[in-house]
This record gives structure tokens, C-alpha cells and sequence, in this order.
């Protein structure tokens, strides 16, 4: 299969160009950075074009551009795909670039994708991705996807995109917000170093969450921070909890500490079958580092 990567000079592009030569495709990338994309074509052995060039005689095209350049980019291929070809989208958000295919591509059938993973992922066995089919065609071939993904053992989650959205807002938004409010946090301190040097596991896990997002790409973050739904709303609900505890410490009201810990351990508990191996997971992190 000939498989066109819109943006396969970026990190991630250049992770599934890698993936997909290796399983035995012919792949060809895009990228608006000359100098990215002729050593991408250096490193990894592929044929480089432009978006257009590379879509004419492409069996499938991945998008993989940044949330704020999509519509750009679908609008400019849209006139140039043709009859039984697959595009695929890979971007964090789905209600949106999902819209944004419909309303532009007429030809071949488009998918919404979420590879729910980094470019320093080493393989793709246990990696979740999130397919977001909207009608008969698209779930025909995410169920085909889904299959391919879990034949090289990977896992495949098929759901709507709004669903998709709703989530992310938690798993990453959430976080996100949390590792750049702890790294704010953090940073008053003028004894990191020395602080990363006593530090046991649960600082350790702490800091490798805020290093792993502060370390990336700021664009990408702020995209995701702006564009997933409902994320003013979960972060004023967080600071809400965050004043709420602030107030019990500051108050001095053990008791009321203590039964509210219960109260989140009993809940999370019930919801949760591995919760009560989440101590012991987090020293298996930690001495992984």
C-alpha cells in the first residue's frame, strides 16, 4: 500500500512513516520545513513531495498537522483525492478535524484517529488509539483498522468524536494543566536539585509528568488547552478542590482531611479494579526512571 503522511516531518509523522516502512508500505511525506523534511528523507529512506504531489497516487493519507493548521491543509488536499482512498486524521482533538473532512473531502472515505501516544514511544504493541467513525463507511473501515492495529498488538477503541472530546478534555487536558501548574509551582523553589536528589518515588513521578509535558512542544499544548471542550470548566472545578483542601490545611481540620481522603478511597475503590495496586505501580515507575 502507498501511504502519503501529510506532515511526516514532524515528530509524530515521522513515527508512523517508520512504523508503516517497517510493516511493509511505500511511504511518502509532506512538511513546510525544507531542511526537516529532506533529513526526515535521509533518516528514514522515504520519497518526499508536496501535499498535492503526494496524494495523487496514494492508497491512504494521514494527516498528521497541528490542530490550528488542519482546515489549511484538508482545504488545499481536498480537490486532489479520488474515489477509494482513506484519509485518516491522528490529531488530539476529534469533533472539529472530524467536521472539518466532511465538510471539505467528497471523495473517498475519511476517519477520525487518535494515536493516545508520543513520537518516543518505542513500539506500537500496547498502545491505545481511539478510532471516531461517523457513519457506515467510516465504522467499515475502523473496524478494519482496528483489526490491523491489534494484529501487530496494539489496542483500538472505536467511539463518537464528541465522546472522544469529552474525555480528553480529563485525560489530557486535565493533566496537562496539572503537570504546568505543578511545574509553575515548583519553580518558586530555588532547591530543585537538590531537592530531585532526596526525593523518593511519589516526587520522582511527580516531576517526570511535569518534565514530559514542559519539555515539549508549547503550541501543541496551548492548541489543546484552547480547542477541547469544556476545559474552563474543568480547570475552575479544579481549582475549586484545590481551594476547598488549601482551606482544610489551612484550617488545621485533621478530622475532616482524614474523612475526605476515606471518602475519595472508598470511591475510587469501587471504581477501579487496580486501584489498590496504584502504590506499588507508582515504585515500579519510579524505579524504572
Amino acid at each position: 500500500m502507498k501511504i502519503a503522511i501529510i506532515g511526516g516531518s514532524g515528530k509524530m509523522g515521522q513515527w508512523f512513516a517508520s512504523f508503516l516502512l517497517k510493516d511493509g508500505n511505500e511511504v511518502i511525506i509532506t512538511g513546510r520545513n525544507e531542511k526537516k523534511l529532506l533529513e526526515a528523507k535521509r533518516q528514514l529512506g522515504v520519497e518526499v513531495a508536496t501535499n498535492v504531489g503526494a496524494i495523487k497516487n496514494a492508497d491512504a493519507v494521514l494527516v498528521s498537522v497541528p490542530i490550528d493548521n488542519f482546515e489549511e491543509v484538508v482545504e488545499q488536499i481536498c480537490p486532489h483525492t479520488h474515489s477509494g482512498q482513506i484519509i485518516i486524521d491522528i490529531t488530539s482533538i476529534k469533533v472539529s478535524p472530524v467536521e472539518t473532512m466532511h465538510k471539505h473531502i467528497k471523495t473517498g472515505v475519511v476517519l477520525g484517529a487518535h494515536p493516545m501516544f508520543g513520537p518516543g514511544a518505542r513500539d506500537i504493541v500496547n498502545q491505545n488509539f481511539i478510532l471516531t467513525p461517523t457513519n457506515e463507511d467510516e465504522t467499515a473501515l475502523a473496524q478494519k483498522i482496528r483489526k490491523y492495529l491489534e494484529e501487530r498488538g496494539a489496542r483500538a477503541t472505536m467511539m463518537t468524536p464528541d465522546e472522544h472530546d469529552e474525555m480528553m478534555a480529563v485525560i489530557l487536558g486535565l493533566s496537562h494543566f496539572i503537570a504546568i501548574v505543578s511545574a509553575d509551582t515548583l519553580l518558586s523553589f530555588d532547591r530543585l536539585r537538590e531537592m530531585e536528589a532526596i526525593g523518593g518515588s511519589t516526587y520522582k513521578v511527580l516531576l517526570t509528568l511535569v518534565g514530559s509535558v514542559i519539555s515539549e512542544d508549547p503550541e501543541f499544548y496551548a492548541s489543546l488547552q484552547m480547542n477541547l471542550p469544556k476545559m474552563t470548566e474543568i480547570e475552575e472545578l479544579f481549582q475549586r478542590s484545590s481551594e476547598t483542601w488549601a482551606n482544610i490545611v489551612r484550617n488545621r481540620d485533621r478530622q475532616e482531611f482524614i474523612n475526605r481522603m476515606n471518602s475519595l478511597k472508598n470511591k475510587l475503590e469501587k471504581g477501579d479494579l487496580d486501584f489498590k495496586r496504584a502504590y506499588e505501580n507508582m515504585y515500579k515507575l519510579a524505579e524504572g526512571l
